[in-house]
């Protein structure tokens, strides 16, 4: 049974024997419903909608049930001057509706003003849009959750993996070829096989709420792949799910929760409630525009024909509004209650904490998430910066939030590229950011560790160019980072010379080595695991093809490389040592060994001198953890080109290799001991662990 905590009032709720709308606007003179028999139609019944207090407008429409298509139209100021935006003529999309039928077919009719005027958006246009836009769909929320408990991972055993629900699948050749590409391909067996012995316990899913296509994309040919273009906070897409009755896609996504929850997998939702697919000024009106602009957008000061942009997309949603904060919250405990979310990945989170144009971390949609008894207690996790004024809030959201780390992966990328990253910054890294994530009472798990992510070079690509090559975008490859922190390892784009396919994949174990076996929660990008490329493409946001599509083929996947990652997750999993909940404290334990020490090559405890200084490209992290019968670990990382001999710390059984990145599958592949030195070739990672021989 669903819980009914939290759940929506607003938006169209089916009682079995008729559906109730329910739909805010605080200064429409009228609000009607239009009913549709297709999503290219013009309406066919229009039913008004009466003021029920509060700003809600309601009615009921008795036989409406599941499959029903519907808009809305509503009616009040038009002047843009004072930030009103209404016009009758322009069905809307429903804020709240649960499943979305589409999709969006753009004409100039879905524009609230003429597109000829000069003074750009002052006129008003009175055709109708209604056969052009979105429709709400009126769904049955009943399903037979089966007993599904959400798996609660805790933090410090939890390993994410970023992947796109479409693309992650759209051409794995083990998954029905009817699934392929869905919700439910994302669930099959295959899958869920892959994902579980890579050790991850999350699937990080780029957006899935309804989005729209940008327009200059479609003219192009193209798509907003990624999906960072919401409109519908409510619906899941209904692009990624099967063919079939309107509104299906919603039983379709709480299936593959189910599933992945079957499974002991968590399921993360990368949500985009910093601004809307409506853009600026000048952009189309397709649901909060024309339902109340004043509320749903900020405005500028004495400017009110223009919007804020701390998002770089036109418009920001105006989180100061208590309207918008509970649609948010609405938002966010629909997906947690009625879908079994099991956390979320706020898309440029400070704009949650501007209430008005300043940022603060007590504002009143925070202290909502903070207070509230079921999101409080899901996983929340923020990507910490935005555009506007003060927006790097890396390190400072407040419990329970974690935080992607953006500095451990600078950091990572440039040692191991051969930057002059002085040691005490990769240290910091490696052992938690205990410089970002102290504050607050807060712990490593407080970052979330990567190399790579959607936004950038894939790990191989990384590895590979040097420029990026996002030509098939249409903007002359001048859209996407300048500054990747690339390095090609001496051969520009794909290669069969067998010297720099060595080196890539050492360089791709490096980074995936130090990923897993840092303090803190790692995600990996999917497909990462085993060499994914998108040829050079570092903004591949608008390309639903294969480009981005993960290529399954036998002979596109570094198999030795994904033996690494699922030998280096392996140790992370069964060693408590690397999944801390707290700072090392560099203080003895009971037997006299330090929690962590780090050592140069000859053996003895870094100094002051040589933390600062930044030619030794060779450091060891020696691991040691109550009680004294633990084993020892000892990480060394050597950056630098040449190989290094290094001083291992005595131990009575000695030392045995578990991971050693210069040799092709990254770990012995019998049982290697050593006692006193060890050559660490250049550019290479090796993992000891005291022996117990």
């Amino acid at each position: 049974m669903t819980e009914n905590y939290g759940l929506p009032d607003l938006g169209a709720t089916w009682d079995g024997a008729g559906t109730e709308f329910a739909v805010y606007s605080a200064e429409a003179t009228s609000v009607d419903v239009l009913l549709f028999d297709s999503p290219r139609a013009t309406p066919k019944e229009r039913l008004p909608l009466a003021r029920a207090g509060g700003f809600i407008w309601r009615g009921r429409a008795p036989g409406v049930g599941p499959g029903q298509l519907y808009a809305l139209s509503v009616d009040g100021p038009y002047n843009p001057a004072k930030g009103h935006r209404f016009n009758k003529n322009k069905a809307l999309l429903d804020p709240y509706a649960r499943a979305v039928a589409g999709p969006l077919r753009w004409d100039d009719s879905l524009f609230g003003y003429q597109l000829e005027d000069p003074q750009g958006g002052s006129s008003f246009d009175t055709r109708d849009s209604s056969p052009f836009v979105l429709k709400g769909v009126v769904v049955d929320p009943s399903y037979d959750w089966e007993g599904d408990r959400l798996p609660r991972t805790p933090w410090r055993d939890t390993v994410i993996y970023e992947a796109h629900a479409k693309g992650y699948t759209k051409l794995k050749e083990d998954v029905d070829a009817a699934k392929r590409g869905t919700y439910s391909g994302l669930s099959s067996p295959g899958t869920v096989a892959h994902l579980k012995d890579l050790g991850v316990t999350a699937v990080e899913l780029l957006p899935v709420h309804q989005h729209v296509d940008n327009r200059f994309l479609v003219e192009r040919g193209l798509t907003n792949y990624w999906g960072y273009n919401t409109l519908g906070f409510f619906a899941p897409d209904a692009r990624y799910a099967r063919p079939g009755v309107p509104g299906g896609e919603v039983e379709e996504f709480k299936s593959m929760v189910k599933e992945l929850h079957s499974a002991g997998i968590e399921v993360v939702l990368d949500v985009v409630y910093n601004h809307t697919a409506e853009g600026n000024q000048f952009g189309p009106t397709l649901s909060f525009r024309g339902l109340d602009n004043r509320a749903y957008y900020k405005l500028q000061k004495n400017h009110s024909a223009a919007y804020t942009d701390f998002t770089g997309t036109g418009n920001t949603l105006n989180t100061g509004h208590p309207f918008v904060v509970k649609m948010i919250m609405d938002s966010l405990r629909y997906w947690a209650l009625d879908a079994h979310v099991d956390g979320f990945r706020f898309d440029l989170a400070p704009v949650l904490a501007r209430p008005d144009h300043e940022i603060d971390l007590f504002s009143p949609l925070l202290q909502a998430i903070h207070q509230d008894p079921v999101l409080s207690k899901r996983k929340l996790i923020a990507e910490p910066w935005d555009l506007g004024r003060g927006g790097d809030l890396q390190g400072m959201f407040p419990p329970p939030w974690s935080e992607w780390n953006g500095r451990f992966r600078d950091t990572a990328r440039g040692y191991w590229r051969g930057d002059h990253v002085p040691l005490a910054e990769v240290a910091t890294r490696l052992a938690g950011s205990s410089d970002l994530y102290t504050r607050g009472d807060r712990g490593p798990t407080a970052g979330v560790t990567f190399v790579t992510c959607h936004d950038g070079f894939t790990l191989r690509d990384l590895l590979s160019y040097n420029e990026k090559h996002n030509e098939a975008n249409g903007e002359e490859n001048r859209d996407g980072w300048s500054n990747n922190l690339s390095w090609n390892c001496g051969v520009e784009g794909p290669t069969s010379d067998p010297t720099v396919v060595a080196m890539r994949r050492r360089q791709s174990m490096n980074m995936l080595g130090t990923l897993l076996l840092s303090q803190g929660v790692p995600m990996i990008l999917g497909g990462d695991e085993f060499g994914r490329t998108q040829g050079g493409n570092n903004n591949a946001y608008c390309q639903d093809n294969e480009t981005s599509w993960v290529d399954w083929r036998e002979g596109s996947m570094d198999l030795a490389l994904t033996r690494f990652a699922k030998r280096a997750a392996e140790i992370r999993r069964s060693s408590p040592i690397f999944r801390r909940e707290e700072f090392f404290r560099g203080a003895h334990n009971g037997d006299g060994r330090k929690d962590i020490a780090w050592l140069r090559p000859d053996g003895r405890e870094m100094t002051t001198d040589d933390w600062h200084g930044t030619r030794e490209r060779a450091v060891g992290m020696l691991l040691a953890e109550d009680p004294p019968s633990t084993r020892d670990f000892l990480m060394v990382l050597n950056g630098s080109p040449g190989d290094v001999a290094f001083s291992l710390p005595p131990r009575g059984g000695g030392w045995e290799v578990i991971l050693d990145t210069s040799v092709p599958v990254g770990f012995p592949s019998e049982p290697r001991f050593v006692d006193g030195d060890a050559v660490v070739y250049g550019r290479s990672l090796q993992l000891f662990r005291s022996s117990q021989r």
